[in-house]
């Protein structure tokens, strides 16, 4: 463990300091430009050259404020993506510091802003090397120009159409030209040629060709820096290296066989001893338990990850990982919260007798006297018929379409490809009224993967009759313990609970009370207390505090709590 300890902080390291360096000059130079157009002052400096020496008309001075000022935001915008190591980030800042300096030289004004921006053109040129971020190899710079000149056009031609259908409050008789002049102008703010018997109209084409040029702008900026979400999955070789990682190791952690979900990717050690199956959404490289095999190559399968998210501008996070992955993961520069905890219970000593079990047995034996019996084997020993009819049941009662569980989950139910998963299933006269399924942890565990029952049918305690023959069937299958569900924030709960707890501890308490009324949080550690656990606590491990909104969205993507609306999604992966 000590050689684990002394990993070095990859994460933070290489040129970390400048590219913060980078980032914050360029939000300051960005926020010089923007306020050096929005003061009067600055507006004043810009107009006067041009009125008294070169001449241009009053359009060209606007076009060149508004060119200004979106450079500047634009600026602002991209030091996020220049945080991230971006390569497009940092060709598109270069590109709009030539762009603002050869405007200010033009026009003659402000030589502190064309000094600040030569200083950060300068500092960006010499700093490349450290912007290493791929681009998106799927949805990239055309898609970026196609959505830029969808918008644009559909701007035009709704000014276009306002024209048409408003000609009675159009002063004279403009031609097409005129009308197009007019729409086209509109998109960066400027007044065209028509004109209006109403102000109302003229503001309205303002308004249009605005809205429009800033969608453009915002969406094609999008594409052009998004960072890559490629499609999951595991090779059948990487599936078979997997395997033989959780052959050797695969005791050491009850989430290790949910590695082996379809909609995973996986990277390796360089010495092929650990692994770490991830799944990217919303720029998130989502790593769940601990890495794979040998402890004292973990600090080589986490360098090869951290690597692989920089490379492609993701943010790296891992949830559901132990108190021991957690360290070895901060020992890489990577901040650690606990989750919550994870009830395992310990097969050898479960009993239904005595008092503490008294709930557990009562709705135990009512369910009994109702005719249900439970029935225990492997997945391997199901007969086919048998497997689909309950596979169908099971997907019946998901209640949704989307397929919950990631960190926890299989997402699959009693395939051949895991002939070693537990099925328990509650019947009564020949019908299946309740079903889980329990994958291997190590050679003599099971982690609960999936708990579904019919819903219509009013026998409460049900789940309690499943649980409960399977743990006292665990000698005859040579399982000693038994993780079941995951109960998150359950310290909280219980420190809110004690005498003499704070008011922060009662508030915080209270907060997760609410939000069990829409979330299982509250019900599912008081179901799990029912069994008499040991608590293990669980972590979520992230790079920077402000990064957590991003995991968060993405881990109830990945649960199937939310997230992105499938119409956008199937748009991003086109």
């Amino acid at each position: 463990m000590s050689d684990l300890l002394q990993a070095p902080k990859r994460w933070r390291l290489d040129g970390i300091g400048t590219v913060r360096a980078i980032t914050w000059a360029t939000r300051v130079v960005g926020l010089l430009l923007i306020l050096s157009i929005v003061l009067p002052f600055g507006r004043r400096k810009l107009r006067e050259p041009v009125g008294a020496m070169l001449d241009l008309p009053i359009e060209a001075t606007l076009a060149a404020l508004l060119i200004g000022l979106a450079a500047g935001v634009g600026l602002w915008m991209l030091a996020a993506s220049l945080r991230r190591r971006k390569r497009r980030a940092w060709q598109l800042a270069v590109i709009l510091c030539v762009v603002v300096i050869g405007l200010h030289v033009f026009f003659r004004h402000g030589p502190f802003v064309i000094a600040a921006v030569t200083v950060l053109l300068i500092c960006l040129i010499t700093t490349r090397k450290h912007f290493i971020a791929y681009a998106d190899p799927v949805v990239g710079k055309w898609s970026a120009v196609i959505v830029f000149t969808q918008l644009i056009g559909a701007g035009v031609l709704l000014n276009l159409g306002i024209l048409w259908a408003a000609h009675r409050k159009v002063a004279g008789t403009p031609t097409f030209l005129e009308k197009l002049q007019h729409a086209l102008l509109a998109l960066v703010g400027i007044t065209g040629p028509i004109e209006f018997t109403n102000t109302f109209l003229d503001d309205l084409t303002a308004l249009v060709g605005i809205a429009f040029s800033i969608g453009a702008v915002l969406l094609a900026g999008y594409f052009l820096l998004r960072s890559a979400e490629p499609s999951p999955g595991l090779s059948a070789e990487d599936q078979d290296r997997i395997r033989e990682l959780l052959g050797t190791h695969g005791g050491r952690d009850s989430l290790g066989y949910f590695a082996l979900r379809r909609d995973k990717s996986v990277v390796f050690s360089p010495t092929g001893k650990s692994a770490i199956t991830y799944r990217v959404l919303a720029g998130t490289a989502l790593a769940s338990g601990d890495p794979l095999g040998d402890v004292e190559a973990w600090p080589g399968a986490i360098e090869e990850f951290l690597d692989l998210c920089r490379r492609h501008a993701w943010v790296p996070a891992a949830i559901g990982c132990s108190e021991r992955a957690a360290t070895v993961w901060s020992r890489h520069g990577l901040d650690a919260l606990e989750l919550g905890d994870e009830a395992v219970v310990d097969a050898g000593a479960f009993s239904l007798d005595g008092r503490p079990m008294r709930g557990v047995r009562q709705a135990v034996n009512r369910v009994k006297r109702s005719g249900y019996e439970v029935r225990v084997c492997r997945g391997g020993q199901l007969a086919e018929d048998k497997r689909a009819a309950v596979a169908g049941l099971a997907d019946h009662w998901r209640g949704s379409e989307t397929e919950r569980g990631y960190s926890m989950a299989l997402s699959r139910f009693a395939d051949p490809a895991d002939p070693e998963c537990v099925v328990v299933t509650a019947e009564r006269a020949g019908e299946v009224g309740g079903v889980l399924q329990f994958v291997p942890w190590g050679p003599d565990g099971l982690s609960l993967d999936m708990m579904r029952r019919d819903s219509t049918i009013p026998d409460n305690g049900l789940n309690e009759l499943m649980i409960s023959e399977l743990l006292l069937a665990c000698g005859d299958l040579g399982v000693r313990q038994v993780s079941l569900n995951f109960a998150m924030f359950r310290a909280a709960l219980e420190r809110g609970e004690r005498i003499g707890a704070g008011p922060v501890a009662r508030v915080w308490a209270r907060l997760l009370r609410i939000a069990s009324r829409w979330w299982q949080i509250e019900s599912l550690y008081r179901f799990n207390e029912k069994f008499r656990p040991l608590w293990i606590p669980r972590y979520v491990v992230f790079p920077a505090v402000r990064d957590l909104p991003r995991i968060a969205l993405a881990c109830m993507e990945a649960e199937g709590f939310g997230g992105r609306p499938p119409a956008l999604l199937r748009l991003l992966r086109k």
